[in-house]
């Protein structure tokens, strides 16, 4: 698996965490689109399909990656 680069990985972590806490949620109750789409790039980013698995392993792989400095 391709790694993202820590402060790429960072960037997309804070702002992730951003528009779910703000962003109003849709007509259905699901989360706006920009978080959706946020979610989405950590999947990928991170090869999972679930979102809160993307979360742990971002922070995970961000973690090892100050560990390692």
């Amino acid at each position: 698996m391709l790694m993202p680069h820590p402060e790429v990985l960072r960037k997309l972590l804070e702002e992730y965490e951003e528009a779910a806490t703000n962003e109003p949620a849709d007509t259905t109750d699901e989360p706006g689109p920009r978080t959706r789409d946020l979610a989405y790039t950590l999947c990928v980013s991170t090869g999972t399909r679930d979102v809160r698995q993307a979360l742990c392993t971002a922070r995970r792989l961000l973690e090892d990656a100050s560990e390692s400095r």
